[in-house]
């Protein structure tokens, strides 16, 4: 029973973990890729912000629930 804690922690260690490091390179592309742009065409750069925040806060939605996903399993075992 101690072993299935164990194995529980490990797996919502790994699902919040992966899918922090999923969104920060994601972010961070996407930042990186916004800069350029806006860089070559000045007068795009508010309609690229808005679309840069929008799909932002979608990558974040990803991990969000990822990580509630992993709340979710880790209070499920006092249930038994």
């Amino acid at each position: 029973m101690e072993q299935e804690f164990g194995l529980i922690a490990l797996a919502c260690g790994l699902i919040i973990g992966l899918g922090a490091v999923g969104a920060c390179i994601g972010i961070a592309l996407m930042g990186g890729k916004y800069l350029e742009s806006s860089a070559r065409q000045p007068e795009l750069m508010n309609a690229l912000q808005v679309k840069m925040f929008l799909l932002a806060g979608l990558i974040d939605a990803a991990f969000i629930i990822g990580t509630g996903i992993a709340l979710w399993f880790a209070t499920s075992t006092f249930l038994k």
